[in-house]
């Protein structure tokens, strides 16, 4: 069981450094652009403005392996013999994949309160993070509902995409996002937690290997689409008011995934 369990730790914790690599490559392209010579500050404030299509390829593969799954019969093989592998072993169930969705994203606010500071503010990146959760649940909730796969346990069919996965991914991106120009191995160092989720999710029989890698690249997805947006979100909220304030908070209730907003004027 060991051995199989560091097997799909080991395929998924590659992808996700990978992807890693791929957003700070692009970070790098951007500062060696020969036209571009403003400081640092100006060229941060421009990686915000854009989507850079080199982060956007590992969702894409992801989302369409995962999309591929539910109907080519060489991948759906694949999911059928992990979990057949997995059973074998008879892990115990644990709840643990419950939490870890959200450490990384726990983490970045602990790390701030401690003086670790990332690249944005309280307000900024409470903005940014749960726009990536309000994005991710747009995204998972209505594909499984349309989807409609049975799940592993056959306790239902809303197993397509795996929305722990998706939550857990997208917190390490946003974890990433905000320390990978200050501390490169720290703003990784999420994606264990990533992994852990999406592994925990296939060894309690709730999704297949197919589901969980989906809901990785949507998760990452969601984030990408929320730094893009966040400086037209900001515009949007503060407008010419300089003296305004807003807080825009995710927040995680009865199974149910929200976002709050508070504005004062």
């Amino acid at each position: 069981m060991l051995r199989f369990l560091k097997k799909i730790v080991f395929c998924l914790l590659m992808v996700s450094v990978a992807c890693g690599k791929i957003t700070a490559q692009s970070y790098i392209d951007t500062i060696r652009t020969p036209e571009i010579q403003q400081d640092t500050a100006v060229i941060l404030k421009t990686e915000k403005n854009h989507l850079h299509y080199k982060s956007l390829i590992i969702p894409t593969v992801f989302i369409g392996y995962g999309v591929a799954s539910l109907t080519v019969k060489d991948l759906k093989q694949i999911n059928f013999s992990t979990r057949e592998e997995i059973n074998e072993h008879k892990p115990d169930h644990i709840k643990l994949d419950s939490y870890a969705q959200f450490a990384p994203a726990a983490l970045v606010y602990g790390l701030n309160a401690a003086g670790v500071k990332g690249k944005h503010n309280f307000k900024d990146r409470s903005i940014i993070y749960g726009t990536s959760m309000l994005i991710t649940s747009v995204i998972t909730l209505p594909l499984k509902h349309i989807v409609q796969e049975e799940r592993p346990d056959q306790s239902n069919n809303l197993s397509f995409p795996s929305g722990h996965t998706a939550i857990a991914f997208a917190s390490a991106q946003f974890m990433f996002r905000e320390y990978k120009d200050t501390n490169f191995w720290l703003g990784i160092s999420g994606y264990s937690l990533a992994v852990f989720t999406g592994a925990y999710r296939m060894l309690n029989d709730k999704h297949w290997l197919g589901d969980v890698v989906a809901g990785a690249g949507f998760g990452i997805l969601s984030t990408e689409l929320a730094y893009w947006l966040y400086p037209k979100i900001n515009n949007m909220f503060e407008g010419k008011n300089k003296n305004s304030a807003t807080m825009l908070m995710p927040f995680y209730q009865n199974k149910s995934v929200g976002i709050g907003l508070v504005k004062t004027f």
